[in-house]
């Protein structure tokens, strides 16, 4: 929606205000053109209703002035004497139009003293859950947002079952573009799978002044830049366009800022040709091939945290691998199991077969390893241990030399040598060209909003010759932690700045997805509750201080109440 529309839209609310609401200002003793005033009428409207005038701003707030139109609704309702639950309940459901009704066909008297608390337990309930809404939407949309770790890609870093608290001020949190949206969710109604938004309107948006910039090696949340994919590694390649604040939150490291040159020589990343470095607590990972003395045993893998194990040679139950529903799982996730059958089987329990398991299928189908033989991912870390452990015959770590999924999809790079590729900065200017513009083509177009073209071998944009482009915006390079298995920038380009959402600072829940609740004390890992997510040094939990201080205030508020009793 162009400042235009947003200001014809803006218009017709006022309209709508108006003709619903002129003569009940009229009878609250004010004049029934101050209805029809922008701004204004919202602040004699809140003198009307006996409400502070600072109201008034949040009636501006995108997604929270959606629930105090509610509250003003109701508090006009009750000013005028229509205090009963049914009152309520129309003024609800019927988005504010029943207060039309009072206005052309009931005759009311405006209650100028009226009490402010409500009086009925149904009204009490609805103002208490309404102020509630509306606290905790400002928090979540400027201030904390709570998100889940959904994916391995940062892996050992931050764990599949972490739920973190994002905070939106560190970068600045930005004003939502979608108008029209339900509360502290996201793109969808949980549960229902409903979505949880209207496309249109959209508002201009903008970004608060933040804390600090985003720093180099900082993991990030942000909304994922190229649209929304309909389901993960669909191979049908269909999607969803959706507004920029409701396409897929994503959380990665920011190994590139803007104005780098970046460069990605056997996995490991170059800034200006210099090897990039990491603080103690992150955890790269890279795919490795072990050869063992003597076969896997469990013990081994958790002594190595090793929990990504690929392309081996198993043992599957014979009643597994007959079976229509095996196959059929076998089809449904083809991206977590690829198993072909060998021309030899051991006996008639078990089938030897040679493909790629994740650990999840592993746990599940409770598969067995059959030699000595396993490619995993692997911290770095770990594979220095591994070199030297007397249980090893011979580590090493795998290259990939070729993927043509790679950004910008006409070069012969992989996820292991990439680049250089330069990361544009605000205000910096490059040149274009045959070479360059694969590059940048998306960013002109799609993040910037300029019209390109080319006709005859010339660039022309927004209908002008061009031979250069100076960017508008900053822009990030993104990487997983677990680097053999993350969807990240090297396979879809930059992060524009005004996709980044926020900076993850706590970890208040982990569970471990892979053990059912029956195991309990297990599933939650308590070693990460109130753990902070950056930082130097080993991740600490400060969960028992926690407990310290809860348990000391609920002490010293029983003996607060008891000593005044």
């Amino acid at each position: 929606m162009s400042i235009l529309q947003w200001f014809i839209f803006f218009l017709a609310l006022q309209i709508v205000h108006y003709l619903g609401t002129w003569k009940l200002y009229e009878k609250a003793g004010r004049k029934s053109w101050e209805a029809a005033i922008p701004v204004y009428n919202s602040i004699v409207l809140m003198k009307i209703i006996n409400r502070p005038t600072w109201w008034t701003a949040l009636l501006f707030v995108p997604v929270v002035n959606l629930i105090m139109f509610i509250v003003v609704w109701v508090e006009t309702l009750r000013s005028f004497g229509k205090n009963t639950t049914k009152d309520t309940i129309l003024g609800v459901v019927t988005l504010g139009f029943y207060i039309y009704y009072i206005n052309y066909f009931e005759e009311v008297t405006y209650k100028r003293d009226r009490s402010l608390v409500a009086t009925t337990k149904t009204g009490d309930t609805v103002s208490s859950l309404l102020f509630a809404i509306v606290v905790a939407t400002m928090v979540h949309s400027y201030v904390l947002q709570p998100f889940n770790i959904p994916t391995s890609s940062l892996e050992k870093s931050l764990l599949v079952g972490d739920f973190l608290f994002v905070s939106k001020f560190h970068y600045g949190a930005r004003t939502p573009k979608t108008a029209i949206a339900l509360p502290m969710v996201h793109d969808s109604i949980p549960l229902t799978g409903m979505k949880s938004y209207l496309s249109l309107p959209q508002l201009p948006s903008f970004r608060f002044p933040g804390l600090q910039a985003i720093k180099r090696n900082d993991i990030v949340v942000f909304n994922w830049p190229v649209d929304t994919v309909y389901m993960f590694r669909d191979p049908s390649g269909r999607h969803i366009d959706k507004p920029l604040d409701k396409r897929s939150n994503y959380v990665k490291r920011c190994v590139g800022l803007p104005g780098d040159n970046l460069s990605i020589k056997n996995g490991d990343v170059y800034i200006d040709n210099k090897k990039q470095t990491y603080s103690e607590r992150t955890k790269l990972q890279y795919v490795c091939k072990l050869s063992l003395i003597e076969n896997l045993q469990e013990s081994f893998k958790k002594e190595f945290d090793i929990t990504e194990i690929y392309g081996d040679v198993f043992k599957i139950k014979k009643e597994y691998w007959d079976s229509p529903d095996f196959k059929k799982f076998c089809n449904e996730n083809p991206n977590e199991i690829q198993l072909k059958e060998f021309s030899s089987r051991d006996n008639s329990e078990f089938v030897t077969v040679y493909g790629g398991v994740t650990q999840n299928v592993f746990d599940k189908l409770k598969l067995e390893l059959y030699n000595d033989k396993i490619i995993a991912n692997i911290t770095v870390d770990n594979f220095n241990k591994l070199k030297k452990d007397t249980r090893v015959k011979n580590v090493e770590r795998i290259i990939n030399k070729n993927d043509k999924g790679i950004f910008p999809h006409n070069q012969n790079w992989s996820q292991d040598n990439y680049g250089s590729i330069y990361i544009p900065e605000a205000g910096k200017t490059v040149a274009l060209n045959k070479e360059s513009l694969p590059f940048y083509r998306r960013l002109i177009t799609v993040y910037e909003g300029n019209k390109l073209e080319e006709k005859g071998g010339q660039i022309f944009i927004n209908d002008k010759p061009a031979i250069n482009y100076t960017f508008q915006q900053d822009y990030y390079w993104m990487m997983g932690d677990n680097r053999n298995n993350s969807e990240d920038s090297r396979y879809w380009g930059f992060v524009p700045f005004d996709h980044v959402v926020g900076k993850p600072v706590f970890i208040w829940w982990s569970i471990d997805p892979n053990l059912p609740w029956s195991q309990a004390i297990d599933k939650i890992r308590w070693d990460r509750l109130f753990c902070t997510v950056g930082g130097d040094g080993q991740p600490t939990s400060y969960f028992k201080y926690f407990l310290i201080l809860l348990v000391g205030w609920f002490g010293f508020d029983y003996f607060r109440k008891k000593k005044k009793g």
